[in-house]
């Protein structure tokens, strides 16, 4: 999706446009990132989880773990049945993919199924609830939609910290705002 094409329809929801932004976003750093050579991609930076692909490692980890969560409400399972494929990360710094290629070919996948998922969520009730296990193996019950939002922030915070990493690596990601994909009326 490019910065021209309308990411908002006057019929979608807030969580689909969170899903194309999210899509278009991962987009734009990958075929970013994908210009480095290894080193620049591995070079720890100083981050919380080092490398600019030490980050987009874990914002992989953060959404394989909740939309494996996700995957376990019966509205969701069907779009979301790509996870099975990819273990469930047992730490918020596993390394999923160990190469950028893999981990961008699985955040095409992984995208795309968000964009299906949030075409749900945006038409479940408010108080749909999503119960599921914590990572220390506790019971928990919480909205699904407030957890939805939270993926997308935590997405949106991360991508945040790539953008800088990319900065002092010598590159200008550009307009990253969501504002860039919002028509005018």
């Amino acid at each position: 999706m490019t910065a021209s094409e309308d990411i908002l329809a006057t019929d979608d929801s807030w969580f689909l446009m969170m899903a194309r932004y999210n899509r278009w976003m991962n987009e734009k750093l990958y075929a970013i990132a994908a210009g480095l050579d290894e080193q620049a991609l591995r070079c720890d930076r100083g981050a919380y989880f080092g490398s600019i692909l030490g980050t987009l490692n874990h914002v992989m980890t953060g959404d394989v773990l909740w939309l494996k969560r996700f995957a376990g409400h019966e509205a969701l399972a069907q779009p979301l049945a790509l996870l099975q494929e990819v273990r469930a990360p047992s730490r918020l710094n596993d390394e999923l993919f160990d190469d950028l290629p893999s981990l961008w070919q699985y955040r095409r996948r992984l995208d795309a199924a968000l964009i299906e998922m949030a075409e749900i969520v945006g038409g479940l009730p408010p108080d749909t609830v999503l119960s599921y296990c914590s990572m220390k193996g506790m019971p928990v019950r919480r909205s699904l939609q407030a957890l939805a939002i939270h993926l997308f922030n935590h997405q949106t915070h991360h991508r945040g910290q790539a953008t800088t990493l990319l900065k002092q690596a010598g590159i200008d990601p550009g307009e990253t705002d969501l504002l860039m994909l919002i028509p005018e009326l």
